[in-house]
């Protein structure tokens, strides 16, 4: 099972990996009208199984400006890339983030991919999903290399 993780804004999405259970920053995209299929080819070209996506949500739960644009791309990416596409909670990500960065570098999406993803991991592995998840997914330590 391989894992993708996107940090979605309104300039930039963030792109993680997880192969073997565990997170790697992959790449920074422009949202432009390219990048869906910059998404496509990067699900084709590391045989992503499936895609976790940062919920925009302010850290209250309510919607904020950027929330119902993110939901409308999940859905078209779930509908192009024929594979599940799970919103999952992602608020402090980017703040975390920002912690690693260096000077040059102080809003790295690729590295708040990664936490929103490993985060996702790190709960289903210890079998924390919540029961309104849509998805069915269990990963093991045998998943974990």
């Amino acid at each position: 099972m391989i894992l993708l993780g996107l940090d979605y804004g309104a300039r930039r999405i963030g792109v993680a990996v997880a192969p073997e259970g565990i997170a790697f920053p992959r790449k920074i995209l422009s949202n432009t009208n390219l990048v869906m299929g910059e998404i496509l080819n990067i699900i084709k070209d590391e045989q992503i199984t499936h895609i976790i996506m940062g919920d925009t949500r302010a850290g209250n739960g309510l919607k904020n400006t950027i929330s119902t644009e993110a939901e409308l791309f999940a859905d078209q990416l779930r509908e192009r890339a024929k594979l599940p596409v799970e919103l999952v909670w992602e608020v402090g990500s980017t703040v975390e983030a920002g912690r690693y960065a260096t000077d040059e570098n102080q809003h790295n999406d690729a590295a708040a991919a990664a936490i929103i993803l490993q985060r996702y991991i790190d709960m289903h592995r210890r079998g924390g999903a919540s029961e309104d998840s849509t998805h069915d997914m269990d990963i093991s330590d045998s998943d974990v290399h």
